[in-house]
């Protein structure tokens, strides 16, 4: 046996102060650093939005039209927003009735179908041109620096100086028709003027979807394209198997974001074909201008529901597909552990 007494045990360690963490002097700081910011977004952002919600529940003023006289306008309720959604108008007896062709309650759902037929078909376009633009200047050659400006450079421009560009383009004596060699109504006519609005659009934005998707590109190491071509992956494989699933974190967001810019579409049909002809070319954004040289608070409902519209769009995207874009990552890091 062994005649060493045991060793008394070491008494509890203080532990020493951290440095570096958070504590509530940190806190203290944070309000005051973020607490302007917050408070400059409440009025810039948050009293318009809730002002605009507000003002959607009263009544224009104006001549009523079944007595004749003046009225200051007052709560209206849903009457806005049953208006646009319903295409109701108030007839002579104070009932509701279907509003004539033309008039801007009947010409809110040819908007909306507007709206969404130019941003499923630019961003479609722009997408794949993009892609295409993306994967050219990833490549190393000559000059690549200077093709990377130069396809930036219609993004650059102003979109009024780029509808005003393309106005002159699409005139009757154009160089379009000169180039074609026919006379074609490009801003006078219901689907060439469309077909005008998608070219200037997707002219002007696919730069941008370049751009978003070559920094997705650029994140791909060589050594999985090498891997791929000693395993003899051809180019198609390598494309569909390793480029898209690689990119499309990147790609969704381009999507994401190009989606809620053609949502909001206004300037280019604006100056293009002013909405025309009709209701051919007019949007949702274009509409509501519209509505306010009328009625402020008939265009607050109407912007409304725009906003609701656009949220819904974003949320369906963010909900879905961001969620499938975060499945694709944590199934790729688990693959890499193991």
């Amino acid at each position: 046996m062994s005649t060493q007494a045991a060793a008394p045990p070491a008494a509890p360690r203080t532990p020493r102060p951290r440095r570096g963490g958070l504590n509530a002097r940190h806190g203290v700081w944070s309000i005051w650093l973020i607490g302007p910011t917050m408070v400059l977004l409440a009025i810039v952002i948050g009293y318009p939005v809730v002002s605009a919600v507000i003002q959607s529940f009263q009544s224009d003023p104006g001549l009523d039209k079944a007595t004749g006289m003046f009225v200051q306008g007052g709560f209206a309720g849903l009457t806005n927003y049953i208006h646009w959604l319903f295409q109701s108008c108030n007839a002579a007896g104070g009932g509701q009735t279907a509003c004539p062709p033309g008039s801007l309650g009947a010409s809110f759902w040819t908007s909306v179908g507007n709206t969404f037929f130019f941003s499923a078909v630019t961003v479609v376009l722009e997408t794949v041109l993009g892609l295409w633009m993306a994967i050219i200047m990833n490549r190393a050659f000559r000059g690549r620096a200077l093709v990377r400006a130069a396809v930036l450079v219609p993004w650059a421009i102003p979109t009024a100086v780029t509808a005003k560009l393309w106005f002159f383009i699409f005139a009757a004596g154009g160089i379009l028709n000169s180039i074609i060699g026919q006379q074609i109504l490009w801003t006078s006519d219901v689907w060439p003027a469309r077909f005008a609005i998608v070219i200037a659009d997707v002219w002007k934005t696919t730069p941008f979807m370049a751009l978003l998707i070559l920094a997705g590109l650029q994140l791909i190491p060589e050594e999985v394209y090498e891997a791929a071509r000693v395993d003899g992956a051809s180019t198609v494989q390598q494309f569909f198997r390793i480029t898209l699933p690689l990119i499309r974190p990147a790609l969704m967001v381009a999507v994401l974001f190009r989606v809620l810019d053609a949502l909001r579409m206004y300037d280019l049909p604006a100056i293009l074909t002013n909405g025309g002809p009709g209701d051919a070319t007019s949007t949702l954004s274009i509409l509501v201008v519209g509505q306010i040289r009328q009625g402020f608070n008939a265009a607050s409902a109407l912007s409304t529901i725009t906003f609701l519209i656009i949220f819904l769009v974003a949320f369906v995207f963010v909900r879905f597909l961001g969620a499938n874009v975060v499945r694709t990552q944590a199934a790729q890091q688990k693959g890499e552990l193991q």
